[in-house]
């Protein structure tokens, strides 16, 4: 049963990508549509990189959206400037974030969802007051960066980088312990808190590296940039087959299978005219059963 249920999101991705080509006569098959998918997806799936690094401990981050926001607002700021300089600026905003964060669940003992939360509201606040007055422009340059190639480059850089060192180094198999159970981790001799900061800092920058490639696609910033990105990427994670305790049963294929199926799964429902009202019941619908399908409710809680 197990195995079987390993094989589940790609089962999933299937039956999902087999019904919209039914339901939409082929349509989200052309070439066009495939693009046009693919071409929405590099910064989720960058972003989706960070919060499974996370969610493999046990924990969540609700603060992804607004941090989002954020980093794109100073990379754009300092464009204006240098592009390394932007990039840096973005990556060490996220970082910085992620320390913040690190450090009230990590000292302060405070759970996770909880610090995120009140960060993602903090840091949204933030991203308004910004621009209260205009949106933060890009320098003009910053949109010809805007191709495919390129961002595709990027995007599968960081999925590989992301897969090597959490396979085949040490910090991969302490993330699984942590999650599968902390306690016995820290008896095991992981240094769980060192390993906790290092991965929320870590997923901070790499947030900081999708608000990079956002900014190249939108050219700007407003006070809605990275809105409900937190959702889409929990959706995306449990779509893979992600359980969000985390664990031993944490797979980066998780990654890549549920960002895709969510892609799919979300431009469907707009192809197929449904309001946005009913896409976001569907979305609820869907987020909740593999939830209820994924998590091991046998560890008694569901996140640190």
């Amino acid at each position: 049963m197990s195995r079987l249920r390993s094989f589940l999101p790609l089962i999933g991705f299937v039956v999902i990508l087999g019904f919209f080509a039914v339901a939409t006569h082929g349509s989200i098959l052309t070439p066009k549509n495939i693009t046009l998918i693919l071409s929405g997806g590099y910064m989720l799936m960058i972003a989706a990189c960070g919060v499974w690094l996370i969610m493999t401990m046990g924990c969540l981050d609700f603060s992804q959206g607004s941090m989002l926001g954020v980093a794109c607002a100073v990379f754009c700021a300092l464009s204006q400037v240098n592009l390394v300089l932007a990039i840096l600026g973005s990556v060490a905003t996220g970082a910085l974030v992620g320390a913040v964060n690190a450090y009230f669940h990590v000292r302060r003992q405070i759970l996770s969802f909880v610090v995120t939360l009140c960060m993602m509201f903090l840091l949204r606040g933030i991203c308004a007051f910004i621009t209260t007055e205009s949106p933060v422009y890009a320098a003009s340059y910053v949109t010809t960066f805007n191709n495919m190639p390129l961002l595709m480059g990027m995007t599968v850089t960081i999925l590989v980088i992301t897969y090597l060192v959490t396979r085949f180094t040490a910090l991969g198999h302490n993330l699984k312990a942590i999650g599968a159970n902390e306690k016995a981790a820290r008896f095991a001799g992981i240094r769980v808190q060192r390993t906790k900061v290092i991965i929320y800092v870590v997923a901070g920058c790499i947030t900081g590296f999708a608000a990079f490639v956002n900014a190249i696609k939108v050219g700007s910033v407003t006070s809605t940039a990275g809105n409900m990105l937190e959702t889409q990427l929990l959706i995306a994670m449990v779509l893979g087959g992600m359980p969000i305790n985390g664990g031993a049963r944490a797979r980066f294929s998780n990654v890549v299978i549920g960002v895709l199926s969510y892609l799919v799964l979300q431009k469907g429902l707009v192809m197929m005219g449904f309001a946005t009202e009913i896409q976001q019941l569907i979305l609820g619908v869907v987020f909740v059963a593999m939830v209820a399908l994924f998590s091991d409710r046998s560890l008694g809680q569901v996140i640190k």
